[in-house]
């Protein structure tokens, strides 16, 4: 008896996760996907809710209440965590990302399967199972683009003038980060260099760990905008196939009283979807990087 229930709760976990892999491999190396490196809905939606349910399948004879369903299956996410990270080679802030779309989902797939084999039903168990099956296929061989553009603003007390010299090239950033992803390990803004002051001029966004973002300048307006498309970015695990800063771009407002309004600009393509939970981080995240500059810019351009 022992030993059944042993075998049950290891196929839960091995079986789910095995099947889950196959299907993104599936996803990857058989549908024709654009870019080849992106990461559809159904990978982190379709994916563990069928994974829940065929896990629960296995668990239905332990009678596992509520409580440790739920346990398992957050047991069962972090597994499929652990088999990403070796297999897809993700980066540890990715993780942490995908952490709670991957829990959610796998949690609720368990529950769905337990209601549905309550039932007995065969013709409705395949059925659904099916259904999630025509959404994954149907969502893996749709077109997926996504852009978006976020915009901050701070107030500086110098003339602009004074401000634009900081925002060209500035130097490097000694005040420690307080967003607690750059915390954890996630490369953050410390210095820009130009290689000179005009339209066309190379320029360089060097991060922490080293990372160097390759810019040209777009657009050369001393002391009203500067606009540079991002030619080379690092190939970092936790940017590459996830998201491309593809411009950036500094303007200057004169409010005509010794101060200046500078706004900060960036557009960015994402590779990873559902939409309305990656864009969430990567609004955050860019936000972050604008402000960390921007303070930097302000405290430069403040000092007598």
């Amino acid at each position: 008896m022992l030993k059944n229930i042993l075998s049950s709760k290891v196929k839960g976990f091995l079986i789910s996760n095995l099947i889950g892999m196959a299907i993104i491999g599936l996803s990857k190396y058989i549908i024709p996907q654009e870019g080849g490196g992106i990461f559809i809905f159904s990978e982190f939606v379709i994916v563990p809710i069928l994974m829940g349910m065929i896990s629960g399948w296995f668990w239905q004879d332990l009678r596992l209440s509520s409580k440790k369903l739920t346990v398992y299956s957050c047991y069962n996410g972090l597994l499929a965590i652990v088999l990403s990270s070796i297999f897809l080679g993700e980066g540890i802030i990715c993780l942490v990302i995908v952490s709670p779309l991957i829990l959610c989902f796998i949690v609720t797939g368990a529950f769905i399967g337990r209601n549905m084999y309550k039932r007995d039903n065969n013709t409705l168990n395949v059925s659904v199972f099916a259904l999630l099956i025509f959404i994954f296929m149907g969502d893996a061989l749709s077109k997926h683009e996504y852009e978006n553009m976020v915009s901050d603003t701070i107030i500086v007390n110098a003339p602009p003038n004074k401000v634009w010299k900081n925002v060209v090239a500035f130097k490097r950033i000694q005040e420690p980060t307080t967003y607690w992803l750059f915390k954890m390990g996630m490369p953050s803004p410390i210095e820009s260099t130009v290689e000179g002051y005009y339209k066309g001029a190379g320029r360089k966004c060097i991060f922490s760990n080293g990372y160097v973002f390759g810019e040209r300048i777009a657009t050369y307006e001393p002391g009203q905008n500067l606009t540079f498309d991002v030619i080379d970015q690092p190939k970092d695990p936790e940017i590459m196939n996830h998201i491309d800063i593809e411009r950036g771009q500094f303007l200057l407002k004169d409010n005509g009283n010794g101060t200046t309004t500078l706004i900060g600009n960036s557009w960015y393509k994402l590779y990873v979807f559902p939409i309305w939970y990656y864009d969430v981080w990567a609004k955050s995240i860019t936000r972050n990087v604008h402000l960390r500059v921007m303070q930097h810019i302000k405290e430069l351009s403040e000092q007598p």
